[in-house]
């Protein structure tokens, strides 16, 4: 992993505005508007690029490690919960298991673990309570509509009166300072375009179903309350991250997809990714979209107590330089290889619970695209992780005990055979107010 000094991320941050003539990312056209936007996310980036991102995985270990003292368990039970509540990973403990989760929602703010830990949302900011499903207007939204409330410039805490399907008609343009907690609804994005962020920040998504989306055709549509402008068709990602920093994503379900679940590319970082369930989709996650995008060397990702699950094929993630750390989640189902990569990344392994398919040629967890000359001075490694059904990780680069942490703090507490429980509610839960969620 490289450490940026001062000229590295100017070296960095000339290259990216060389590139932007041609990466637009859908926008129609780059006004002054979009370019400012830009800047303004660039800095913020670098400003959340940390040097010594050890120092996260250190942290988010400890906890994971004092939670787990005591327990253990290697068997998902798969049957529906019944019992009483049960938060099993540190992240859900911070909250979960609380009867007034609902009068104190803004709580989970609080709780992220990981690169994304600065992410705070719109807890600084007031409640605002969708109504309406309808996303009919693209460049006036409707107020009590979920697209009304993303473009607000002030933080919100976005909640929702009811359970309901939203069918974006084109891709949702976030604004910064926002979450989506959808605690108490049964809501899905479902049946048309997904979410985009593009340079923006901090920015909670929490709860939600993410299903069926389909390429948007692009048109006028509103980003902020002081701009719109016209957009190019969408590629058909469930969340696209594009040049944002400060984001969680915690216990979505997502699956099918015409692009990938989730795309975090253009110098994108300081982002968390956990408790999610994923289902039924070819290229699963995208860090990194292009070998040529040098900006992504401040890419740090947590991807943690996530569940990957049936009908996956490939890149959980498929990473491109950058700092990945890969803690904690349970990998039952992939048909040609469950972590990726290009361009020097690392890829930090630990406590990962790999259950290999029957094709004897996917059995590799790893796949590296590039020569073995290259790509043996990559560190990707795995501490912790259990191996099942034939599953291997193709080990490179240098071993973690270099690292200016100790192994204990890296994994020991926390071995594979602890996934079950760590990840077993993935996904939205089923929280009623007054109730422990």
């Amino acid at each position: 992993m490289a450490i940026m000094n001062g000229n590295l991320g100017l070296f960095f941050f000339l290259s990216f505005a060389a590139m932007i003539p041609a990466l637009h990312a859908n926008i129609g056209e780059f006004d002054e508007y979009w370019k400012e936007k830009e800047t303004e996310a660039r800095k913020v980036a670098f400003d959340s690029f940390d040097p010594h991102p050890e120092k996260v995985t250190e942290t988010i270990n400890e906890e994971v490690g004092e939670i787990l003292t005591g327990t253990n368990g290697t068997r998902r039970n798969l049957r529906k919960y019944k019992g009483p509540c049960l938060a099993t990973n540190p992240i859900d403990r911070c909250w979960r298991c609380r009867p007034d989760w609902e009068q104190n929602r803004k709580k989970l703010a609080d709780c992220v673990l990981g690169f994304g830990h600065k992410t705070s949302g719109g807890k600084k900011g007031k409640i605002y309570v969708v109504t309406d499903p309808s996303d009919s207007d693209l460049v006036n939204p409707k107020p009590g509509t979920l697209r009304h409330a993303v473009i607000q410039e002030e933080p919100l805490w976005i909640i929702f009166a009811r359970p309901m399907i939203i069918r974006l008609s084109q891709e949702l343009m976030m604004s910064s300072h926002k979450t989506i907690d959808c605690r108490g609804a049964n809501v899905h994005i479902a049946y048309g375009a997904g979410i985009t962020m593009q340079f923006v920040k901090n920015i909670i998504i929490h709860g939600l179903h993410i299903h069926d989306i389909v390429s948007g055709n692009g048109g006028m549509i509103r980003d902020s309350v002081n701009h719109y402008g016209f957009r190019t068709r969408s590629d058909g990602d469930g969340i696209s991250i594009f040049g944002s920093s400060n984001i969680w994503i915690d216990h979505v379900s997502m699956s099918k997809c015409t692009d990938g679940i989730i795309d975090i590319i253009m110098g994108s970082t300081g982002i968390t990714i956990s408790n999610g369930h994923f289902t039924n989709h070819n290229e699963v996650m995208l860090f990194g979209a292009n070998d040529a995008h040098t900006i992504d060397e401040i890419m740090q990702v947590t991807v943690a107590f996530n569940h990957f699950g049936q009908g996956l094929v490939q890149r959980m993630p498929r990473a491109r330089y950058g700092f990945i750390h890969v803690i904690n989640n349970d990998y039952t189902h992939w048909l040609m290889y469950a972590i990726g990569g290009s361009s020097h990344p690392t890829i930090i392994s630990q406590g990962n619970r790999f259950i290999a398919p029957p094709n004897p040629n996917a059995k590799q967890v790893t796949k590296r695209e590039t020569t073995q000359d290259v790509w043996s001075k990559w560190q990707w490694r795995s501490e912790g992780d259990l191996m099942m059904n034939g599953a291997f990780f193709l080990e490179s680069g240098k071993p973690l005990d270099e690292k200016p942490f100790t192994r204990q703090q890296m994994i020991k507490a926390k071995p594979g055979s602890y996934v079950t429980r760590l990840t077993r509610f993935a996904g939205p839960l089923g929280c009623k107010p007054n109730k422990p969620c």
